[in-house]
């Protein structure tokens, strides 16, 4: 395994620091912007989606839980598209996979518009979401092309926050349209917006990979009639074996159970809280999910310039060796009290607070739900792109891609253990899964040095970052 020992300024470290200067800071801000608005789409393709879900089933004569198997659906579609744009991206390089997936986006958001029954409905989302999931992964692959190692926390921080513009203004956006408009037209305006960005990144976007380091370059390298070679076919699950690294699983285990807790709040909450406390209007219902969407952009930031402080001071203090579970340390505040803490509260107060008290505290814990999860998944993020940089779309893939396995099956039971258990106990019992998610991350800051001894799976050194 490489050493973490390497110095802080070692003579590899300065030349390897050159590839971070090929864009400006003008440019790299441009960059951020353009992988961003792809980032958007993942999480406003759902977000629309959920305030839909009563209309949907009312126009399709369905049942809640059966509608709810779309979202379900979309995530695993979600992790698969990650998954396969990440795979691509480190062969073929970050700007053929946005010109591919894209346009997947466009097709799939019209086939949905268009869908007339459930199957239907059902097949078009998982185009539409595969499409758009390669914003996530792929874009922070960019981030780590482009940012060094200091630079890299506030920079996905930015990055993540930009990205969740999409589910803050999603469910509003979705619910007034769904409750003005229908629920089809909100899919054609994502279908008219995914064509419009891919125009801009057809024009605006450069490659950002390493010169030299796409898995084409080193094929072309051995192979000169490489060019002319057919398309290759990469299997896209290839990501999910860097999850042998126990790390890497780790953080992202860690994640599911903290996101958990978010998808736990919103997908049922026109049935929790629009139920409890009388909201019919699909508008209104979905700015109900706007406080747990701004929280999401407050944290992401935060936690981002935190992490990179922290791997700053605890270099320092190890007078200037690396260790990379130190930028873990920004998110044990989130994953200790900020989301646990908030959803076992909200299923509290829906149980025992009425009227208008009880629906701003649970505003409030949704608030304090969003910052709390993006305290905890900015911070992984960036841990997964520095421990294995050479390949950090296929880390945040793998992780990303775990994360939304889980969820997307256990999203399936939420509205059952509701009608079953009830909320509170509902909520408790994601409580307790998030809390095993922080001592997951604890575990892995305390003995990160071992397990990554355990398997090897290239990690990255200071000087290679």
């Amino acid at each position: 395994m490489p050493s973490e020992d390497t110095p802080l300024l070692s003579e590899a470290g300065l030349k390897h620091e050159s590839v971070y200067n090929r864009f400006s800071k003008q440019r790299k801000r441009v960059l951020v912007v353009l992988v961003a608005l792809c980032g958007v789409f993942p999480l406003f393709v759902a977000g629309t989606f959920l305030p839909a879900i009563p209309q949907v089933v009312k126009e399709f004569d369905s049942t809640a839980s059966i509608v709810s198997l779309a979202v379900s659906l979309s995530i695993f579609a979600a992790c698969l598209g990650g998954l396969s744009g990440a795979t691509y991206s480190t062969f073929y390089g970050r700007r053929v996979v946005y010109l591919f997936s894209l346009p997947l986006l466009f097709i799939g958001s019209v086939g949905v518009a268009l869908a007339q029954s459930i199957p239907q409905l059902m097949f078009w989302r998982f185009i539409q979401a595969f499409g758009a999931a390669p914003g996530l992964s792929v874009g922070a692959g960019v981030i780590g092309d482009i940012y060094k190692l200091e630079e890299r926390g506030q920079s996905m921080g930015i990055f993540f926050a930009a990205c969740l513009v999409g589910p803050a203004l999603a469910p509003p956006i979705g619910g007034f349209a769904v409750r003005y408009l229908s629920w089809r037209v909100m899919q054609l305006i994502i279908a008219f917006f995914g064509i419009m960005i891919y125009l801009a990144m057809l024009i605006l976007f450069p490659e950002t990979s390493h010169p030299g380091m796409r898995g084409i370059d080193k094929r072309r390298k051995k192979d000169p009639d490489a060019r002319r070679s057919n398309i290759i076919f990469i299997n896209p699950f290839r990501p999910l074996w860097l999850l042998r690294s126990p790390n890497l699983l780790a953080v992202s285990l860690a994640g599911s159970a903290v996101l958990l807790t978010d998808y736990v709040l919103l997908v049922p909450l026109a049935y929790t809280i629009g139920v409890r406390y009388n909201i019919t209007n699909e508008a209104l219902i979905g700015a109900c999910f706007l406080p747990c969407g701004i929280g999401n952009m407050i944290g992401a930031p935060l936690a981002g310039r935190l992490s990179d402080r922290v791997i700053v001071k605890w270099r320092q203090k190890r007078g200037g060796e690396w260790y990379p579970e130190d930028r873990l340390r920004a998110a044990m505040s989130g994953a200790m009290f900020l989301v646990p803490l908030s959803i076992l509260c909200a299923g509290l107060v829906t149980e025992y607070v009425d009227g208008k008290l009880g629906l701003i505290l649970n505003l409030l814990c949704l608030f304090v739900n969003g910052v709390g999860v993006d305290v905890v998944l900015s911070p992984s993020a960036s841990y997964a792109v520095d421990v294995v940089h050479h390949r950090s779309a296929e880390a945040m893939a793998a992780n990303s891609g775990l994360r939304s396995f889980v969820i997307s099956v256990a999203v399936s039971f939420v509205l059952p253990l509701i009608d079953k258990i009830g909320v509170g106990a509902t909520n408790a019992l994601a409580a307790g899964v998030a809390w095993i998610g922080c001592l997951i991350l604890w575990l892995t800051i305390r003995y990160g040095t071992q397990l990554r001894a355990w398997v090897d799976v290239g990690y990255s050194t200071v000087d290679n970052n």
